[in-house]
């Protein structure tokens, strides 16, 4: 086993978890510190996909007792029936637009110039939404109708570029159609359990490699370091966006996509 390696892992689990539900782009900073650590060839970009599950069991954990009770009262409940419902029809552009573009986008935007600039352009926007976003209608998940639901569904299509970031979409997204950035960060944890589930077991079943037993023993640990990282910032967001805007996420995108394209130029 290559301790080297595997310190790699370790470097890139924890930028996953703490970057996959911030609206900073987790795939865009993955491309980024991969590049940096050399770690940047196929089993590299598998990697780094399959280590997503580790950061959204981490959800799945933290709503654990919600994911309970919609379970057990999917037959009986409307709000949990409404729940499944806005979800599916969230999921639902992403699924019709994402599934053919798949392996174009890999191939030609998975690059660290594609990401500073999707950081930049991304910043910029959480600054137009911040001052420009209307007062809230939707103050909880369970207040959404399914015209929220598709909207921010379509919202999420525009972070299949690398760099926009689908937590910054589908949250950025929820404030425009009307939704509190409570509700809009909660109904975005949410909707990545699908797609994240997804995203993982399209790499699965179309990579090889990931069975190699070297391979396996990489991803546990970048799943390990994934799912506390991300566990970490699943509890502190919701407080954050509580009491606190965008902004500060939003220069913090300008200023990393700047210093990106500085050094790669």
């Amino acid at each position: 086993m290559d301790l080297l390696i595997l310190i790699k892992a370790f470097i890139l689990g924890i930028v996953e978890g703490t970057t996959e539900f911030l609206p900073v782009s987790s795939t865009g900073h993955l491309i980024i510190v991969g590049d940096l650590l050399n770690f940047n060839d196929e089993n590299g970009k598998i990697f780094e996909i399959v280590i997503q599950l580790g950061a959204i069991l981490a959800v799945c954990w933290e709503y654990r007792a919600k994911i309970g009770h919609v379970v057990t009262n999917i037959f009986t409940e409307v709000k949990s029936q409404q729940l499944v419902v806005n979800l599916a029809l969230a999921l639902m552009p992403a699924v019709i637009i994402g599934l053919p573009l798949h392996h174009l986008i890999k191939q030609y935007l998975f690059s660290p110039i594609t990401v500073a600039c999707g950081l930049i352009v991304g910043g910029i926007a959480i600054l137009l939404i911040e001052r420009f976003a209307p007062q809230p209608d939707t103050i909880t998940v369970d207040d959404m109708d399914w015209k929220h639901a598709l909207k921010i569904g379509f919202a999420q299509t525009l972070a299949l570029i690398p760099g926009v970031s689908r937590s910054g979409a589908t949250i950025l997204g929820g404030t425009v159609f009307g939704l509190s950035r409570y509700a809009a960060t909660e109904f975005s944890f949410f909707l990545a359990i699908p797609v994240m589930f997804g995203a993982t077991g399209l790499e699965i079943f179309t990579n090889p490699n990931i069975y190699t037993w070297q391979y396996l023993d990489i991803i546990a640990v970048g799943f390990i370091t994934a799912f506390f990282s991300a566990l970490l910032v699943t509890k502190g967001l919701l407080r954050f966006v509580s009491t606190h805007d965008f902004k500060t996420f939003a220069w913090y995108r300008i200023i990393f996509g700047l210093a990106v394209l500085l050094y790669f130029w």
